[in-house]
């Protein structure tokens, strides 16, 4: 026998989007572990619920305090895990304790609700059926390089978390990388009083971010890569005089040439055909 782990969404702003089934579970359990002690405090405070036990966990402490919670859950002693805002485990600390948990054979369970991220993106505007999610970027050096690089050429709409601080290097960086004229929709304040939800070109974006005094965590959007164009047969007949100079059959180079831009292998052949 042991305790279950349950993950609790928490709201992102609007104390009302706290489900009942949220609230029930935080007034079972006797332990919860936060990122904020003072910050989930005042929230079971307003939900009534007091004389729990708080364990932090946050950035800092996961890694430590997770042989103490497996401990607690082995013992039979339901946990509750929260953030500070949103979905824990999201750009959020509760991953380790998961897994930590998962390998100690306790069940783990969750209780859905508020996240800035689906939030954001469903009415972004733009294509919700596949994205990916890169949460905070690197903050320096060749690992923001090498992600930005990579969002730049992302065929899905990319979402990311930045702070105010550093929201306009970083409309700056995906500027550079993708080009002005790029869409990227900036969502702030979810659920709050100033709600606002910001569309335009990154371009515009660099402007916005430079005109105005950033407040509150942010969800940036951005619009996916256009699909390369096909090659014209001009540029596949020149990939092939490269295989066959290389030594390639005709045959060979023709396979390596469809594989490379992504296209039939039948009309490349044809080309190859036709080399002199």
């Amino acid at each position: 026998m042991s305790g279950t782990l349950t993950l609790v969404a928490t709201p992102i702003g609007n104390l009302s989007d706290m489900s009942q089934r949220a609230i029930d579970t935080l007034g079972s359990v006797t332990v919860v572990c936060c990122e904020d002690t003072r910050r989930t405090g005042l929230l079971l405070q307003h939900l009534g619920h007091s004389g729990k036990k708080y364990i932090v966990i946050n950035e800092h402490t996961e890694h430590d305090a997770c042989e103490h919670v497996v401990a607690l859950l082995l013992d039979d002693i339901d946990v509750a895990l929260v953030s500070d805002a949103g979905t824990p485990g999201i750009s959020d600390p509760g991953e380790r304790l998961v897994k930590a948990a998962l390998n100690a054979g306790i069940n783990v369970s969750a209780i859905p609700g508020p996240s800035a991220l689906t939030m954001a993106l469903v009415i972004s505007g733009l294509p919700t059926a596949r994205f990916v999610f890169e949460g905070f970027l690197p903050r320096s050096g060749s690992d923001r390089t090498r992600l930005i690089d990579e969002v730049a050429t992302e065929m899905r709409t990319v979402v990311l978390y930045e702070a105010p601080h550093r929201l306009e290097k970083t409309l700056v960086d995906l500027e550079t990388a993708c080009g002005a004229m790029r869409r990227v929709v900036l969502a702030r304040e979810l659920t709050k009083l100033h709600e606002e939800m910001w569309r335009g070109t990154l371009h515009d974006a660099v402007k916005y971010a430079q005109t105005t005094e950033p407040r509150g965590e942010y969800v940036v959007m951005l619009e996916g890569a256009k699909p390369p164009a096909p090659p014209t047969d001009e540029e596949i007949n020149d990939a092939l005089r490269d295989e066959l100079r290389n030594g390639s059959s005709k045959k060979d180079a023709a396979a390596k040439v469809a594989a490379k831009y992504g296209i039939q292998k039948r009309h490349v052949y044809e080309l190859a055909l036709m080399l002199k």
